[in-house]
């Protein structure tokens, strides 16, 4: 008889041991739902920000008002600053003129290239603001692409069409 009373008075090893994972994870999951009702809340790590304004100019069709437009003003007699036509592309065209030339050396060579550059755009007024904003470092770029430049790209037409893209590739890389 002393068998079944030593068996009776022992408690059973397997269901303590359920009520502590049990335990465990309705702890896990307090810790882990409070930590998520806290970020969410915004009280810890930044929670929901407001979504960021899209600033990636737009393109404009031709007869479209570009929000962004530069401000011009006309002088008495002269006709709108900028002329659409039906032809060509959907999209009006903008320009840019650099106020001054570009000189510079070209690499491994004595001889000197001056260039006047212009720039155009598909897009909103922003790049038209962002060009003359940054004239500075893209004056900068220029010169660099420029005293890279072999005196053989200088004067001839593929060379040209490769100082062209090259130049474009400096100017965008300040811009972004």
């Amino acid at each position: 008889m002393s068998d079944k009373s030593e068996k009776a008075s022992k408690p059973k090893k397997g269901k303590g041991m359920l009520v502590k994972a049990v335990a465990g994870v309705v702890l896990v999951a307090a810790g882990g739902g409070g930590t998520f009702a806290l970020v969410q809340s915004g009280v810890i790590g930044g929670g929901h920000a407001e979504p960021k304004e899209d600033n990636t100019p737009k393109l404009v069709r031709k007869g479209e008002e570009d929000p962004f437009a530069p401000k011009t003003e006309a002088k008495e007699g002269e006709g709108p600053a900028e002329v659409e036509g039906d032809g060509g592309s959907e999209y009006r065209t903008s320009y840019f003129s650099f106020t001054e030339d570009f000189t510079s050396n070209l690499k491994n060579s004595s001889a000197l290239v001056q260039i006047s550059l212009a720039c155009s755009t598909r897009r909103d007024g922003r790049v038209l603001m962002w060009l003359k904003k940054h004239e500075l470092a893209i004056r900068s770029e220029v010169l660099v692409v420029l005293a890279d430049t072999p005196e053989e790209d200088a004067f001839t037409p593929e060379g040209k069409q490769r100082l062209e893209k090259r130049l474009t590739a400096a100017i965008n890389k300040v811009l972004t």
